[in-house]
């Protein structure tokens, strides 16, 4: 018999859905060593090549890549259904806006961070890309939670509650990227907020600072047809064309939501090499339209999947928005072939790690890369009998079908639960915080 060699873990007996070549390997194994994946086979493969001391037996369940959310505030828990039913913009001015500069600091930001990492964890969610204040804040609290994170501060033409003057802004960013560059999990990046609140002279000066440190540029466009109309009249432009005529799109330019757009624009975005993330599921409770995803698609533009912050939708749950994403596009476009569950499926994974230029690292069960790893227990009645695990995960599954989570090989959730992680003191302070931020509403 041959000699096995000796590993770190092994995910055994499953289905897995790679995300890659071969797709779908039945019964399937990962094989994790130093937090990477050094095999992706069948099971009699990996046990006749393999051992180590701990096995995660995956009998009636899917393996799948880590859950990657491209955009969200996760912070933004503590704010969790502060004000709903209500227009963007009335929402973020009249009470977004001003229930941050009455409640923001480090330890709230911290907290409510954690609290978001735990519930993306529990959905099996393994990659975020957070645009908040005290950011450092934030990404000490992912970190902690063992999440890889893409991760940038807020910055406005107006005085933030952290840093105060966009001046101050640019230099807490550049000292933002020198702390976090070289950090296993957290990648920095630099996030102007949006087109309506910041001037060009500041989206400029954010490119550059992105560009010399070779960081995504990340900023929320074209979200609702109020804001395409206030950049048309200001600037004699559609928003991509006045991006474009700024300098600063490129390869690295991340466009959150991207709703109100027309073909000019998707032309320059592909042409640009930039990425989108739409959030399906805050832009129809916001009523702020939807993307036309699958126009897209077809010209070649890479398109990741994110949940927005839980304050406008109300959650952080990947299984879900999925299922909205496909299922609202055939109803807008009338088609039923559009966005097939595998389509939403690489959208949530593979797509949605390379929009935010983790598609080296992330978003496959491929060799070499990180092992970032969500097992889905299968043996329920709503997911019995199955005939196609892409459908079943995109139309049928739930978060809490989310049994076991993998972050760069170590285990973050083992059945049902956190390791590690005390979720009762975090749901504590998470309470103790709400209480201050009602009490100054009043």
């Amino acid at each position: 018999m041959t000699k096995r060699t000796e590993t770190d873990l092994i995910i055994t007996g499953g289905i897995v859905l790679t995300m890659d070549e071969p797709e779908v390997i039945e019964p399937g194994a990962v094989v994790v060593n130093d937090g990477d994946i050094v095999f992706v086979g069948t099971a009699p493969d990996a046990a006749e090549l393999f051992i180590a001391p701990t096995v995660i037996d995956t009998v009636d369940c899917v393996v799948i890549p880590g859950l990657v959310n491209g955009h969200t505030h996760a912070a933004m828990s503590l704010l969790r259904g502060i004000a709903d039913d209500l227009p963007l913009e009335e929402w973020l001015q009249d009470y977004i806006f001003p229930a941050e500069a009455r409640n923001l600091d480090e330890d709230l930001v911290y907290w409510g961070t954690k609290l978001a990492c735990a519930e993306m964890l529990l959905g099996g969610i393994t990659t975020f890309c957070d645009m908040y204040l005290f950011e450092d804040s934030a990404a000490r609290a992912a970190r902690d939670m063992g999440m890889r994170g893409v991760m940038g501060e807020v910055l406005y033409d107006f005085d933030s509650p952290n840093y105060g003057t966009i001046e101050k802004g640019f230099e807490y960013t550049e000292t933002f990227i020198q702390t976090w560059k070289d950090d296993p999990l957290i990648t920095p990046s630099v996030q102007p907020h949006a087109l309506d609140t910041c001037s060009p002279e500041l989206l400029v000066r954010a490119k550059e600072i992105a560009d010399s440190h070779k960081v995504p540029l990340i900023v929320h466009v074209a979200e609702t047809k109020s804001n395409r109309e206030y950049i048309k009249e200001k600037h004699s432009a559609s928003s991509f064309v006045y991006l474009d005529k700024l300098g600063v799109l490129g390869e690295n330019f991340v466009a959150d939501h991207a709703v109100w757009v027309d073909d000019e624009e998707m032309d320059i975005m592909a042409d640009r090499g930039v990425s989108i993330v739409t959030n399906p599921e805050s832009n129809m409770k916001l009523s702020s339209g939807w993307a036309p995803i699958h126009s897209y698609l077809q010209r070649g533009i890479t398109v990741g999947l994110g949940t927005d912050g839980a304050a406008s939708n109300n959650n952080l749950d990947m299984m879900g928005e999925m299922d909205t994403l496909a299922k609202l596009h055939k109803v807008y476009d009338t088609d039923p072939t559009h966005l097939g569950a595998k389509t939403v499926m690489g959208l949530a994974t593979r797509d949605g790690a390379r929009a935010l230029g983790l598609g080296e690292i992330t978003g496959s069960l491929t060799v070499g890369k990180k092992a970032d790893i969500a097992i889905l227990d299968f043996n329920k009645p709503h997911l019995t009998p199955m005939y196609d695990p892409f459908s079943h995960i995109v139309y049928a599954a739930l978060a809490s079908d989310v049994r076991d989570v993998v972050v760069g090989g170590v285990p973050r959730v083992r059945g049902r639960r956190l390791v590690n992680t005390d979720i009762d003191q975090i749901m504590a302070n998470a309470k103790q915080l709400a209480g201050h931020v009602r009490s100054s509403l009043k």
